[in-house]
């Protein structure tokens, strides 16, 4: 049986429990969602949006999709995957099972909980009616197998008028068995309100893990959002990663993706501009070597005037990897004085290591500013010369413009110890002291 067809027949024997039926509002979208996946599948090369990347040997696993295993996971254990310098609110889980030891949740001012528990209770209902599953339009697969199955997540709103007073990390562990794991966010920062997150998703073991999650964020007037996600995970592990983000009149929100390990990481990010004067940044870096693959999807909706848009993905690819750039800014007729910015560029390192770029405009407004721009290439040869006479070695030399290549990325994080941690899994990548 194919991990379509056992997902599709564990669904209805989850429905015949009762298992997942946390909410009668819910339930009804997981119904047609699952009967949306039953219908298209998973993506296949065929269709153009998947065309360098193939799912076939991630779906080639026997996944435990229910009753996950137990695991008891000690602080000392996970310590060094948590920003700990710091001290922030965690909503973590283990396995897809929410972690109360190793978490810290709140309702004081603002709500950092479970998504399931928020469904629960009737003074989120208003909340969650009018927010879950309403922007993620694109009709993928994926995301209907998400809607389907997802039982846990973060549920984050910040009121109106409140600056988070601390950084939130959400964490998703994974160990002992192949595991297929759906988790669900759903992010609400009101008017006038500034928050930071953080999200990670880390295998502890050899297990072989393919998660599939769906990340939903909305903006209100005059919000701030800065939403960073660090990938670096063991090379048994598959992340399938989706964001959807919607603003309104005069937000800022940020988005930074670091991708440095996991067997295949495929980021769909797509931001929905519903106001005017705001502004949309998508940040992301990759350094991976090995047989590793990253598959970097954009789109940008601009569909009200004057409007923003920051686009700059950097990716530097050794061995046999592979990376895929697919970055598109549809400006809608409506949407004058548009001013829209997209940059990818990536190096080579070896003669096995490939890009597929693609970066794209669709433009239907006529008074606009957007411009794009791709560069593939090599280290040069005469920089590293030049430093080597003046006393580097050619190792360090060599790491020192990597970091500088990808050090203008790491610069957009305003979170200044998650910045560190950044520059510090680099530098490790490049097989230097932070130091040099």
């Amino acid at each position: 049986m194919s991990l379509k067809d056992t997902l599709a027949t564990t669904f209805f024997e989850l429905e015949n429990k009762g298992v997942l039926n946390i909410d009668d509002s819910i339930h009804p979208l997981r119904v047609k969602a699952i009967e949306r996946f039953e219908k298209k599948g998973f993506p296949s090369k065929k269709e153009e949006e998947w065309k360098y990347t193939s799912l076939k040997a991630v779906l080639n696993k026997d996944y435990k999709i229910a009753n996950p295993p137990e695991t008891a996971i000690e602080l000392k254990e996970v310590k060094k995957y948590f920003i700990q310098d710091i001290d922030t609110y965690k909503i973590v889980f283990i396995n897809g099972v929410y972690s109360p030891f190793l978490s810290e949740t709140t309702h004081s001012k603002i709500d950092v909980c479970l998504l399931s528990s928020a469904i629960s209770k009737p003074k989120y209902k208003l909340i969650l009616d009018h927010y879950f599953n309403k922007i993620t339009k694109n009709n993928e697969s994926l995301t209907d197998l998400n809607t389907a199955f997802t039982k846990q997540g973060a549920f984050i709103h910040i009121p109106k008028n409140t600056v988070v007073d601390k950084p939130i990390q959400v964490i998703y562990f994974a160990s002992k068995a192949n595991q297929l794991l759906q988790p669900r966010n759903l992010v609400v920062v009101d008017e006038n309100s500034h928050v930071q997150i953080l999200e990670r998703h880390q295998s502890i073991d050899k297990a072989s893990i393919f998660t599939n999650s769906v990340t939903e964020i909305f903006a209100a007037k005059r919000a701030i959002v800065e939403y960073n996600k660090i990938q670096n995970d063991t090379e048994n592990a598959s992340l399938i990663d989706q964001t959807f983000v919607q603003q309104k009149d005069n937000s800022i929100v940020s988005v930074n993706t670091f991708s440095f390990g996991g067997k295949l990481t495929r980021n769909n990010l797509e931001f929905y501009q519903e106001g005017e004067r705001l502004e949309s940044n998508l940040n992301g870096f990759t350094l991976i070597g090995k047989k590793q693959h990253v598959d970097n999807h954009t789109v940008v909706y601009h569909n009200k005037p004057n409007c923003e848009s920051h686009e700059l993905y950097k990716g530097i690819y050794a061995d046999k990897s592979t990376g895929v750039f697919n970055g598109k800014v549809i400006v809608h007729k409506e949407a004058q004085q548009t001013n829209a910015f997209q940059q990818n560029n990536s190096i080579l390192i070896g003669e096995k290591s490939s890009i597929n770029a693609k970066p794209q405009l669709e433009i239907f407004a006529d008074d606009v500013k957007c411009s794009h721009g791709c560069t593939i290439g090599q280290l040069d040869d005469n920089a590293l010369f030049y430093m080597q006479q003046r006393g580097i070695p050619k190792k360090e030399a060599h790491a020192l413009l990597l970091f500088a290549f990808g050090n203008d990325v790491i610069e957009k994080i305003k979170f200044p110890k998650l910045k560190e941690r950044v520059s510090k899994l680099m530098a490790k990548k490049l097989g230097v002291e932070l130091g040099f």
